[in-house]
């Protein structure tokens, strides 16, 4: 789809205040810990997501980026359904999907798919690429019999760059770009009109990367999809979105379009995930010291701006108080106490 073609006025996913908590001492026995001389119940939890809320409109790419560990692929398995939120709200084409038992979301398994991140891991070694290709067409009831599927899955082939006569193979039997085609495949065999794709292209060469975002952003504007692309690599961010979230230890701290992020960047954390990208034969941003790593089991969150203890720029209110989530240009929002 062109850029003047996107409904920009007809959401088709809205995140509202997303929470994604797990136990770690699971068991009641677990939970039990000596204090003070007094046996106490005490329970924990690893804070993944923490009050995400963001929008994607009809026929957009919303691409969300941040360092490993912060937060995105659970917050994209928690969007489709393949975890249960712990609160929040997910609303796909105006329905609340994030309540939903396993019947009434069925319909939506067929609108929203989803593309994972390792090719290798994401196919079943035992089944031939027709079976992988024709299982969710007539579970779904696309297709009408196996014969209309297998025609269907054949057209699929070709659709993603693929031979006809590759569809009796199996997956070992094709390279790591290959396999990802089939997932792509297999995630439009149900007439999909959302995809979420979690790091679509992290596990493949560099020289195949770009191959496999063409074909998305061909498929996008052919079949009329939106996407919600999952990435850390800026580069694939800014080839491929039309507009950016930065995702910072569950939480979303900057949305932009595309051109602002990358040119105006405000939130402390944006400005020093592109100062940190190499430029060949050029300055890159300022750089800012960014110290420390995303915490890999983030237990207690802190009681001010999340991005508090690693932001060079930090002030007494910033670990205080929560940054409010604000406007400041048309489409340009942020959450930090620095802004003016």
């Amino acid at each position: 789809m062109s850029k003047s073609t996107i409904n920009t006025h007809e959401p088709l996913l809205e995140v509202k205040n997303l929470v994604q908590q797990f136990p770690l001492n699971k068991g009641f026995l677990r939970t039990l810990h000596f204090r003070n001389g007094r046996l106490v119940h005490e329970r924990k939890f690893v804070h993944a997501v923490n009050g995400v809320t963001f929008e994607i409109m009809k026929g957009e790419v919303f691409s969300i980026v941040g360092e490993s560990g912060c937060g995105k692929s659970t917050t994209a398995r928690t969007i489709i359904r393949l975890l249960k939120p712990t609160s929040g709200e997910v609303h796909f084409d105006g329905t609340d999907i994030s309540k939903l038992n396993a019947v009434q979301l069925r319909p939506f398994r067929r609108r929203m798919q989803m593309v994972f991140q390792n090719p290798y891991a994401s196919l079943n070694p035992r089944h031939t690429i027709k079976t992988i290709l024709t299982e969710p067409m007539l579970f779904h009831g696309v297709a009408k019999n196996k014969k209309e599927a297998e025609e269907q899955a054949l057209a699929l082939m070709e659709k993603v760059g693929l031979r006809k006569e590759q569809i009796e193979r199996f997956p070992h039997q094709f390279s790591g770009g290959q396999r990802q085609r089939i997932s792509i495949a297999r995630t439009l065999a149900v007439n999909p009109e959302f995809i979420i794709a979690d790091e679509p292209v992290s596990a493949l060469d560099v020289s195949i990367q770009a191959q496999i975002l063409n074909l998305m952003m061909d498929l996008r504007e052919e079949l009329n999809l939106s996407y919600l692309f999952i990435a850390h690599d800026l580069a694939v961010v800014k080839h491929i979105s039309d507009r950016v979230g930065v995702m910072y230890l569950g939480r979303i701290v900057e949305v932009g379009s595309k051109k602002d992020v990358f040119e105006n960047p405000l939130h402390p954390y944006t400005f020093a995930l592109l100062a940190s990208v190499p430029v060949l034969g050029g300055r890159n941003l300022k750089s800012s010291e960014l110290a420390g790593d995303v915490p890999t089991t983030p237990t207690e969150l802190p009681k001010g701006c999340l991005f508090a203890a690693r932001c060079p720029k930090a002030q007494a209110i910033c670990q205080n108080i929560i940054p409010e989530f604000k406007k400041y240009a048309t489409g340009h929002y942020c959450a930090c106490h620095l802004i003016s």
